[in-house]
């Protein structure tokens, strides 16, 4: 077992543990909350969305924290649950909006008026590139491109075998390739 892993494990049970449980927590947050947020950044967009998604995800946590299975790698658990919450905050969305999620330009404007974005127009034309990917695409490519996760923990992750991700991974950079080439 990796010294992470291992130091996850130790996290969780402390987590596990009434007495340590919140000194736990406060482990697991300090560790994982700022990757997190970024991850749920990249598929929610605005900062206090993905601030309401990271707390949402979080709390999640805490709640199932005795359905963790030693057997999976913390940070796997976490990045399914925090990609949950995601989808979960897309489609309250489309549930209270008549706008399409698909709509290229409000996620552009979205991305641009976004006073915690400080971004370059390369970091902007990707972003919208990203955004015109079908869900599971966009959510392989960000965990590849931007987390640098391996394919076997972002098997795990999905429930998807190395395979199917490669290749989705591999369809998602050749779109993203061709909206970029097509757009310069």
């Amino acid at each position: 077992m990796d010294k992470v892993q291992h130091s996850d494990n130790h996290i969780v049970q402390q987590c596990m543990n009434k007495s340590t449980r919140e000194k736990g927590f406060r482990q697991l947050m300090s560790k994982y909350q700022e990757r997190l947020y970024w991850h749920i950044r990249r598929m929610v967009k605005t900062h206090e969305d993905t601030d309401d998604v990271l707390q949402n995800t979080f709390v999640k946590v805490y709640r199932n924290l005795d359905k963790y299975r030693f057997d999976a790698k913390l940070y796997t658990w976490l990045y399914r649950i925090a990609i949950n919450e995601s989808l979960n905050h897309f489609r309250k969305i489309e549930r209270n909006k008549s706008v399409s999620l698909d709509d290229e330009n409000s996620n552009i404007y979205t991305i641009k008026s976004d006073n915690y974005f400080d971004g370059n127009q390369a970091q902007v034309m990707l972003a919208s590139a990203i955004d015109t990917l079908p869900e599971k695409q966009k959510i392989v490519f960000n965990l590849r491109y931007y987390d640098e996760m391996p394919y076997k923990d972002m098997s795990e992750v999905l429930s998807t075998s190395v395979g199917a991700l490669k290749a989705s991974y591999h369809l998602a950079a050749k779109k993203i390739e061709n909206i970029i080439t097509n757009e310069s």
